[in-house]
């Protein structure tokens, strides 16, 4: 979340930048929230004073005690009037404070500085691309059609035992499941990345940790009886490993991958656009989390975008990186790229890949800093998908169909232990 110390330096800094989001009278709540934070303010210094001016008189009390001086009644009746005030004060506080992290934690990140204008997919700007040729002698089909007539995955079965957005993989198409997982992970770790192996449960304070509560509560499928959720990535897991941490600035940059299936509600209407893999309840994914410095926070983002898209183009598939605006950013992103990936039996693109700079928002709900000589600065967060399976699945059966064939990537064959799907 953001900082009230850096909005009291700054207001007019923090105002513009959320309007960027379009977020209505910005102005009004962050002058409200600072108002709040001078009433907590004004509450603690005198129920820290309440409470010193109660040691002295409670010391006061023990050495009459001690040469039995008797005459203490009043002083224990002062003792017992500061108690009364010093309880009222801190409900008030407690209250105020209460006050203040309601209002806070829903106002979303302020975007980097390069972030566009604007309220829609429509402001988002195409940063650079790369088209893969496909073969235009034959009828391309999208991807639900071929996954059918090469039996790869079961919709039909996976509704019946879960419900809609719920695949069985089968056959080639498990092991091309498996397949890119194992590559994903494989090419992690020649990038620096250490494997976790997480839960995909997390607690609710896992949940506000990394925004996504109170956010992103009615996407998330939540155990009742347990107050637990069941992750929609595994940003969650792996950020909150760190949670409450100081970690020294010379262990950085921290650098985890993890393979997790992932679980999102994902309300939409009916239509091609959600058809097949397009828009799944559960689907499997590789993400990479990194916990940086301020400094190097930068360098970190265009790192993870290059490897993301190396990835992307390995799998000789179409893409293109495109900066997500203001409104079109997630809750808790200060700046986002995503990748892209045409899927030529739709004529649509399709989004593989979100890479995000948190900046100090996590941290912050985290509690997560780091320590720089003597002094404790919080940490910046980043994390991207590398990358969601759906999608690339749908696009590489698309883009490489033939007549009676799907082929399959080079960079894969040592993970399928086949070239080619026939039917």
């Amino acid at each position: 979340m953001i900082e009230i110390n850096k909005i009291r330096l700054n207001i007019e800094k923090y105002i513009t930048s959320l309007k960027k989001r379009g977020i209505e009278n910005i102005e009004d709540i962050l002058k409200n929230l600072i108002s709040l934070d001078d009433e907590r303010k004004s509450l603690k210094t005198n129920l820290d004073n309440l409470l010193s001016e109660a040691n002295k008189i409670a010391k006061e009390i023990g050495n009459k005690i001690k040469s039995d001086d008797k005459d203490i009644k009043e002083l224990k009746n002062k003792s017992a009037e500061i108690k009364e005030s010093s309880n009222i004060l801190s409900e008030k506080l407690k209250n105020k404070e209460l006050e203040i992290r309601d209002i806070i934690v829903n106002i979303p990140n302020t975007p980097d500085e390069k972030v566009p204008e604007g309220n829609s997919e429509d402001n988002n700007i195409e940063i650079s691309s790369n088209e893969v040729a496909v073969d235009k002698k034959i009828n391309l089909v999208p991807h639900w059609e071929l996954i059918k007539d090469f039996n790869l995955i079961d919709f039909d079965n996976g509704n019946k035992i879960t419900g809609a957005g719920f695949p069985i993989y089968t056959d080639k198409g498990a092991k091309l499941q498996r397949a890119l997982i194992n590559y994903f992970l494989d090419e992690a770790e020649k990038n620096g990345y250490t494997e976790i192996q997480p839960p995909i449960l997390v607690n609710e304070d896992s949940g506000f940790g990394t925004g996504q509560l109170p956010d992103k509560e009615g996407m998330m499928y939540k155990i009742e009886n347990e107050n637990l959720f069941i992750i929609p990535t595994a940003e969650v897991p792996i950020t909150n490993i760190y949670r409450k941490n100081i970690i020294d600035e010379d262990k950085l940059p921290i650098k985890n991958v993890a393979y997790t299936p992932c679980f999102r509600k994902e309300a939409g209407s009916w239509g091609a656009h959600v058809r097949g893999l397009n828009r799944l309840h559960q689907f499997d994914k590789v993400e990479i989390v990194q916990i940086e410095n301020e400094k190097n926070s930068e360098n970190a983002l265009n790192e993870m975008c290059d490897y993301v898209e190396s990835l992307i183009k390995s799998l000789e598939i179409s893409y293109r990186k495109i900066l997500l605006c203001a409104g079109d950013l997630g809750f808790a992103s200060s700046i986002t790229y995503d990748f892209e990936v045409f899927a030529p039996g739709q004529k649509r693109w399709l989004e593989c890949s979100s890479v995000s700079n948190f900046k100090t928002y996590q941290s912050n709900r985290m509690n997560l800093k780091i320590k720089k000589n003597k002094d404790k600065v919080l940490a910046h967060t980043l994390n991207g998908s590398a990358l969601a399976l759906p999608r690339i699945v749908a696009t590489i059966l698309e883009t490489h169909q033939n007549k009676n064939e799907i082929k399959i990537p080079d960079v894969l064959h040592r993970y399928t232990g086949f070239k080619q799907i026939n039917l």
